[in-house]
C-alpha cells in the first residue's frame, strides 16, 4: 500500500495535474475529494468526464465510472458488487489500485478511450430496431464504424511506415518527371500515328474499346454493390425473423388490459384537446383577430355612435329575453325531457373544459418550474464555487436564517422606538430652548426698563456660588455619617434580600433539576427525531426513484404495445395473403390457380429460362461465325482498296501524256500533279 501511495503521489504532482500532495496530505483526503481525484484522472484520459462530482448523484457517478472502466477493460480484484460499493464509498483499497493502473497505462488508455468514442456501438432496444428507417440508419452506422476501422488502420500503418517529408518530396519530384516523360511519349506517338492511313478509325476503335472497359468496370462495381445490398437485406430479414420470434415469446401469457385502458384514456384526452378545445381556441382567436381588424378599419367613433351601439345591444338583449320567456312558457314535454340531457351535457362540457384548462395550467407551470430551476441552478453556479445545500443542511440553514431574521426584526423595532423617542426629546428640547430665550429677552427688557440691567444674571451666579458652598459644607459634614449609614443600610438590605429570596431559592433547586431532566429528554427526543427524519427522507428518495423507474417502464411498455399492435396487423395481413395464396393454389378452377403467385412466378421463371436458352444459342452461333466473318470483312476491305487503286489508274490513263495538270481526286479530296 505504501508503494502504491508513493507512486500515485509522484504522478499527481507531475504534469498535467500538479497537485503538490505529500504522502500524509493525500492519505488524509476525505472520500469525496478522493473520488474527485479519480474523476480528474479519468477526465485526463477521456475529457467527457471533466465535471464536479458534487453536481451529480452518487449512483450516477458510480454508473458513469463503471461504464468507463468497462470500456477501458479494467479487471477488479474483488467481485462486482463489492467493487461497486467500494467505488461509491471511495474506499482506499479500491481507489488506489485503480489510480496505479490508470497511471501505468495512461497512453494506451487514452488511445482506447478515443477509439471507444467511435467504435463502441450504441445499444438500441430491439423493439425500436424493428422500424425500417431506424434499421437502415443503424446499418449505415455500422458501415461507417467499419470504415472508421479501415481508415484508422491505414493511418496507423502510415504512421509506423517511417516515411519522412524529404522522401515524400522526392517521390513527388519523381512522379513529376515521369509525367513529363509520359507527355513527351504521347506526343511522339501522336506524330507517328498521324502518318498511318485510317488512323482516325483506329483511334475511334481504341476509344470505344476503352469505353467498354470502363463500362465493364462500372458493371462489376454495380454487381458488388448489389451483392452488398443483398447481404444487408439478408441480415435485415434475419433481424426481423428474430424480432418476430422474440415478440411471439414475449406475448405468451402477457396481458395488457391496464395499458390499453390507460392508452385509451390518454387517447380520449388528446382527442378532446385536438378535436374540441384547440379548434375552439383557434376559432376564438381568429374571431378576436377579425374583430380587432374590423375595429382598426372603422374610423374613430364619437359619443353618438357609441350611444347608438349601446341602444342596439339593449334591443338585442330584450329580444333574447323575450324569446327565452316564450320558450319557457311553451312547456313542450319533449323539450322538458331533453333539457335535462342538455344541462348534463353542458355540465360535462364545462367539467371537461375546466379539466383541460387545469391540465394546460399544470403543464405550463411544470415547464415554468423547470425553466426557473435551470435558471436558478445556473445562477447558483455563476455566484461561486460554493456547494448547493440539500436535505438536512438546507433545513438547518433555513432555521438559522429564520433565527437571525427574527433577531434582526427585534433589533430594528428597538432602533425605530429609540429613534422616535429621540425625535420627541429633540423636539421638546428645541421648544424649551425657544421658550427660555423668549423669557430671557423679556426679563432683560424689564430690567433695562426698571434701571437694574444684569440683575438676574448676577443673582443666578451668586445663587450658584452659594449653592456650591452649601453643598460642599454639607458634603464635608455628612461624609462620614453618610458612609456609615450607607454601610448599615446596605447590610440591612442584603440581609432582607437573603431572607426574602430563601424560599424562592428552595423552590428553584428542584426546578433546576427538573430543567436538566427535561433538557436531557429533549436532546434524546431531538436525536430520535433527526434519525427518523433522515430515515423517512431516504425512504422518500428511494420511493421517488422507484416511481421514476416505474414511469420509464410504463413508457417502454406503451411503446412496446404500439409496436405489437402494428406487428399484429402486419402479420395478420401476411397471414391473409398466405391464405389467399393457398386457396388459389389448391383451387380446382384453372383460371383461379393461374392467379396464384406460385404459378405466376413459375411462368416467369420458365419464360426467363427459355429466353436465356435462346440467347445462349445465339451467342454460340455468333462465336462460331466470328472467325469466318472477320476473314470475309478483311477480304472486302482488300477488295475495296484494289478497286480504289484501279479507279485511280483508270483516271490517270485518260489524261494526255505530254502535258501536266492539276486535278482533284474525288475519292480523297486531295490536289495531285499528274505528268
Amino acid at each position: 500500500m505504501s508503494e502504491q501511495l508513493k507512486y500515485i503521489v509522484e504522478n499527481l504532482n507531475k504534469e498535467p495535474f500538479k497537485r503538490n500532495y505529500n504522502l500524509i496530505s493525500f492519505d488524509s483526503l476525505d472520500p469525496l475529494h478522493l473520488l474527485q481525484v479519480l474523476n480528474d484522472v479519468l477526465a485526463e484520459i477521456n475529457p467527457q468526464h471533466k465535471l464536479d462530482i458534487r453536481e451529480e448523484m452518487a449512483d450516477q457517478t458510480a454508473l458513469r465510472m463503471m461504464t468507463e472502466f468497462k470500456v477501458l477493460k479494467y479487471q477488479p480484484t474483488d467481485n462486482l458488487s463489492t467493487f461497486r460499493q467500494g467505488l461509491v464509498s471511495a474506499d482506499k483499497p479500491v481507489i488506489y489500485p485503480i489510480l496505479v493502473w490508470l497511471f501505468q497505462k495512461m497512453v494506451e488508455l487514452k488511445k482506447r478511450a478515443y477509439l471507444a468514442k467511435y467504435l463502441v456501438k450504441l445499444e438500441i432496444p430491439p423493439d425500436i430496431l424493428q422500424d425500417e428507417q431506424v434499421a437502415d440508419i443503424f446499418a449505415q452506422y455500422e458501415d461507417m464504424v467499419e470504415g472508421f476501422k479501415e481508415f484508422h488502420k491505414e493511418w496507423e500503418s502510415l504512421k509506423n511506415s517511417g516515411f519522412s517529408a524529404s522522401d515524400i518530396r522526392k517521390d513527388i519530384d519523381q512522379m513529376t518527371d515521369e509525367k513529363e516523360q509520359i507527355a513527351k511519349r504521347v506526343e511522339r506517338l501522336k506524330k507517328r500515328v498521324e502518318s498511318t492511313p485510317n488512323h482516325e478509325k483506329m483511334l475511334e476503335v481504341a476509344r470505344n474499346f476503352r469505353k467498354e472497359q470502363e463500362n465493364q468496370q462500372k458493371l462489376a462495381q454495380q454487381k458488388q454493390e448489389q451483392r452488398n445490398q443483398f447481404h444487408h437485406a439478408e441480415q435485415k430479414l434475419q433481424r426481423m425473423n428474430k424480432q418476430v420470434q422474440d415478440l411471439k415469446q414475449s406475448t405468451v401469457g402477457a396481458t395488457a388490459e391496464g395499458l390499453v385502458k390507460k392508452l385509451e384514456e390518454e387517447n380520449e384526452v388528446n382527442k378532446y384537446l385536438c378535436e374540441e378545445k384547440i379548434p375552439k381556441e383557434i376559432e376564438a382567436t381568429r374571431a378576436a383577430c377579425k374583430n380587432l381588424e374590423n375595429v382598426i378599419g372603422i374610423p374613430a367613433m364619437g359619443q353618438s355612435d357609441l350611444d347608438e351601439i349601446h341602444d342596439k345591444i339593449r334591443a338585442l338583449n330584450s329580444q333574447v329575453n323575450t324569446l327565452t320567456e316564450k320558450r319557457m312558457m311553451r312547456n313542450d314535454p319533449i323539450d322538458d325531457k331533453l333539457s335535462l340531457f342538455r344541462q348534463q351535457s353542458v355540465i360535462i362540457a364545462g367539467k371537461k373544459e375546466t379539466a383541460a384548462e387545469a391540465f394546460k395550467e399544470a403543464k405550463d407551470e411544470l415547464q415554468q418550474c423547470q425553466q426557473d430551476l435551470q435558471e436558478k441552478r445556473g445562477a447558483a453556479k455563476d455566484l461561486g464555487s460554493g456547494e448547493v445545500l440539500k436535505g438536512d443542511d438546507f433545513k438547518a440553514f433555513v432555521n438559522k436564517l429564520r433565527g437571525k431574521s427574527s433577531t434582526y426584526k427585534k433589533k430594528r423595532q428597538e432602533i425605530a422606538e429609540l429613534r422616535s423617542e429621540y425625535g420627541v426629546l429633540t423636539r421638546t428640547e428645541e421648544i424649551l430652548q425657544a421658550k427660555d430665550g423668549n423669557i430671557q429677552n423679556q426679563l432683560s427688557l424689564l430690567e433695562a426698563k426698571k434701571g437694574v440691567a444684569g440683575y438676574h444674571s448676577t443673582q443666578e451666579e451668586l445663587e450658584k456660588v452659594s449653592t456650591m458652598k452649601s453643598e460642599l459644607d454639607d458634603m464635608k459634614g455628612k461624609t462620614l455619617d453618610d458612609m456609615s449609614g450607607m454601610v448599615m443600610e446596605l447590610n440591612a438590605t442584603i440581609a432582607k434580600k437573603k431572607n426574602s429570596l430563601a424560599p424562592t431559592i428552595k423552590e428553584l433547586r428542584p426546578l433546576r433539576e427538573r430543567a436538566k431532566e427535561l433538557q436531557t429528554e429533549y436532546d434524546e427526543k431531538k436525536t430520535h427525531y433527526d434519525t427518523m427524519s433522515a430515515g423517512l427522507e431516504s425512504n422518500r428518495s428511494k420511493l421517488e426513484q422507484e416511481v421514476r423507474v416505474l414511469q420509464e417502464e410504463c413508457s417502454q411498455e406503451e411503446s412496446r404495445f404500439h409496436y405489437l399492435n402494428s406487428m399484429t396487423s402486419m402479420i395478420e395481413i401476411q397471414r391473409q395473403r398466405a391464405t389467399d395464396e393457398m386457396k388459389a393454389y389448391t383451387s380446382s378452377d384453372p383460371a383461379e390457380r393461374k392467379k396464384s403467385f406460385r404459378d405466376q412466378y413459375s411462368r416467369k421463371i420458365q419464360e426467363q429460362e427459355n429466353l436465356g436458352k435462346s440467347l445462349r444459342e445465339k451467342q454460340k452461333a455468333v462465336k462460331a461465325s466470328h472467325g469466318p466473318s472477320m476473314k470475309q470483312m478483311k477480304m472486302w476491305l482488300d477488295f475495296e482498296k484494289l478497286m480504289e487503286c484501279k479507279k485511280r489508274c483508270f483516271l490517270g490513263a485518260q489524261q494526255p501524256d505530254d502535258t501536266a495538270q492539276v486535278f482533284r481526286s474525288e475519292v480523297h479530296g486531295e490536289d495531285r500533279l499528274v505528268l
